[in-house]
């Protein structure tokens, strides 16, 4: 059986440096009874090494030619599950034991943030999470107040995460190489939140409302959501932009907003 090529439709770029898949494992450091979960195996570079460490491997693949070929390769092996599955779809809830969820992959960079965001769903159920992300996404994700790279996600993936930029990948490492540099990115859930928000969505809503025109001032991002005497009480310019804000000051905003 021919090994199934990279289908561009589907954003793949494998991965097949063994010295970065060994350190990636390292970052990741399996124990047997881990509740592990890998998004997009594609060919198996991280999924194969995985089974030496773990009693139970899931996988979730889109591409049913990647799924046949993988399944051939893990057959002998066993422990390993395999969906079949769209993951902004996919219900994680179901992988769910005793154990919480450590979710793993070389997300597709075509559709990362919306994976990113969608995985908020079950932000309760996760220990841990460690993907390969285009370098630029992950330095939004990490990214402080007051710098070009902050925004909508970097506010809102440090609400729930804790986050850290581990180590860059070079385009060689994969094959066909990407037109961008890589990094490996791990997050973990707060035990607490870092700021009280008293509703999430109206958090969620005043934080894309201040992006959706970053280079706005609040005034003219907000206006209809806080009025201008509310950001001063709150020690925030009116003629500030979304980009200079920190999450406490976000929080703020959005538990003062009477909509």
């Amino acid at each position: 059986m021919s090994t199934p090529h990279p289908r561009k439709r589907f954003g793949q770029h494998f991965l097949h440096d063994s010295r970065i898949i060994a350190e990636i494992i390292a970052a990741i450091a399996p124990q047997p009874t881990d509740q592990l979960v890998e998004i997009g195996p594609g060919r198996g570079a991280l999924t194969l090494p995985l089974l030496q460490y773990v009693d139970q491997l899931d996988v979730i693949e889109l591409d049913r030619d990647l799924i046949a070929a993988l399944a051939r390769r893990c057959e002998p092996l066993g422990r390993v599950r395999i969906y079949q599955a769209d993951v902004l779809k996919f219900d994680f809830l179901q992988l769910v034991t005793d154990k919480k969820l450590r979710i793993i992959g070389n997300l597709p960079y075509n559709i990362s943030t919306p994976i990113l965001f969608y995985l908020l769903n079950f932000v309760t159920h996760v220990e841990d999470m460690t993907f390969m992300l285009q370098r630029e996404v992950v330095l939004r994700m990490v990214a402080l107040p007051d710098t070009a790279d902050y925004g909508r996600l970097s506010v809102m993936l440090q609400y729930f995460y804790e986050m850290e930029s581990l180590f860059d990948v070079a385009a060689e490492a994969f094959e066909p190489p990407p037109k961008v540099e890589s990094s490996i990115v791990q997050l973990r859930p707060h035990e607490q939140p870092p700021v009280q928000v008293a509703d999430f969505n109206k958090f969620s809503q005043i934080v894309t409302q201040a992006f959706a025109q970053r280079r706005k001032t609040l005034r003219n991002t907000l206006k209809g959501w806080v009025t201008e005497a509310m950001m001063e009480k709150l020690e925030i310019s009116p003629q500030a932009r979304a980009e200079t804000l920190t999450l406490a000051q976000f929080a703020a905003l959005a538990n003062s907003c009477g909509i």
